[in-house]
């Protein structure tokens, strides 16, 4: 029977991946072997696992979205049908009936543009062979300045496992060509992002005709999950936070268990996740379709700080100075609503400004293959990056959390608002709610 790998998202074109093979190659030592392993299968309780996801970095070099899988690149090989390999669980019979379908090997050649591909079973002979002929060896690690994994996960494991068997090799790090590739979108991912986009506004708007008084905050995941799946999107890109009143003053909240009441506002940050692309996006909404006057007014002033900080998030600028001036705009905004003075602001503490009780989070995060994608803090922006803006006042004596956020592509010429669409606004909302 022929078969044919289908995944839920459309198939992707395989020159995006040989391009990404070929940037990252040309970074890479000379007469030097890289190493990519795919995510580890994790084991949720039982004999039933987690839904598998593959790898970021592996994925973006090769597109291979499956378990068990291996690419090693060798630009400089002396075997020249050596230079990009893939390694592939081995399907047969059994896996078919008890799992599904897996790739063949000519199915991944066209998934990745790689020519060469091997069982996973012959890895072992073939790498050793190629390991004595480099001189060098990248391995990748899920590295982030902001969090180190206490997991042991597979790459960690697979890099100690080569270390100790080849001793005498130089290791270099694969992650830092990585984030400053994966940094800069080529168009293809572009798109990829932007469909991800697309479908979230279609949560969005399907929720705001749902929410009311008396729905539970579940029920609206419930909706979003919904719209997610229906669209092709493989499901959430983060835990969505749905946050009614009081709730929406956690930041990380999680629950989602609580009932919306007549006159609260309630704080969604969802994104749907697409071809393992992911969009960010966050709406504060009146329940009973209405915000109060108060609500209104802490909402603009959200909403003056988002379109400020698109202003100024542009190619060029340093993050620090960026954050520094978004703080600057907030702070004269929690003024205007009486939530701090101008005495406040004049003795702060700049390693802790007044304004951070109202306002505790960055104001932006690179976007892609990960929510809270790689890429470097300390190093300019530059056009082709993806960036979250996301301001935010929580005022938990009102039971009041305001967040607004769009993903922005950063262009030369001004920046490209990958959520334009989806409604903003506090009348747009209103209206729509109403509708």
């Amino acid at each position: 029977m022929d078969f044919q790998i289908i995944m839920k998202y459309k198939a992707i074109d395989s020159k995006l991946f040989t391009r990404n093979r070929q940037r990252f190659t040309e970074r890479m030592l000379p007469d030097s072997i890289a190493i990519f392993v795919s995510n580890d299968e994790m084991p949720r309780g039982a004999d039933s696992f987690f839904a598998f996801r593959q790898n970021p970095d592996l994925f973006y070099l090769s597109g291979i979205d499956q378990e068990q899988t291996v690419l090693v690149l060798y630009p400089q090989c002396p075997r020249k049908e050596h230079t990009e390999l893939l390694f592939l669980r081995r399907t047969d019979e059994v896996i078919v009936v008890w799992e599904g379908h897996k790739y063949t090997m000519e199915e991944a050649e066209k998934t990745s543009g790689i020519k060469k591909i091997y069982w996973l079973e012959d890895m072992p002979r073939i790498l050793h062979e190629m390991m004595n002929l480099a001189t060098t060896c990248y391995l990748n690690l899920n590295e982030h300045d902001r969090y180190a994994s206490p997991v042991q996960y597979g790459e960690l494991r697979f890099a100690r496992e080569m270390q100790q068997q080849y001793p005498l090799h130089r290791f270099e790090r694969a992650a830092p060509i990585l984030h400053d590739l994966r940094s800069i979108k080529d168009k293809i991912e572009i798109g990829l992002i932007q469909e991800a986009c697309h479908i979230t506004g279609l949560a969005f708007e399907r929720v705001c005709r749902f929410i009311k008084p008396g729905v539970y905050e579940y029920e609206i995941e419930a909706e979003i999950q919904h719209e997610y799946l229906r669209n092709r999107a493989t499901g959430p890109a983060y835990g969505s936070i749905i946050a009614t009143g009081k709730n929406a003053c956690v930041l990380h909240y999680h629950q989602n268990s609580d009932k919306c009441k007549e006159g609260e506002v309630i704080l969604m940050d969802f994104g749907a996740e697409y071809a393992n692309y992911a969009a960010d996006l966050t709406r504060s909404i009146p329940v009973n379709g209405k915000y109060n006057k108060r609500q209104k007014e802490v909402y603009n002033s959200v909403l003056h700080i988002m379109k400020e900080a698109t202003r100024l998030l542009h190619p060029g600028v340093m993050l620090a100075q960026y954050h520094q001036q978004v703080g600057e705009i907030a702070s004269e905004e929690m003024i205007r609503l009486k939530l701090i003075t101008k005495k406040d602001v004049k003795n702060q503490d700049k390693e802790k400004p007044a304004y951070k009780k109202y306002f505790m989070h960055g104001i932006s995060h690179f976007l892609g293959l990960d929510v809270h994608d790689v890429g470097s803090r300390y190093k300019p922006i530059q056009e082709g990056m993806v960036f979250t803006v996301e301001p935010g006042i929580y005022i938990p004596d009102e039971k009041l959390g305001i967040r607004i956020e769009n993903d922005l592509l950063i262009q030369a010429g001004g920046n490209l608002d990958l959520m334009a669409h989806i409604p903003r606004e506090a009348e747009e909302i209103e209206d729509l709610m109403n509708s």
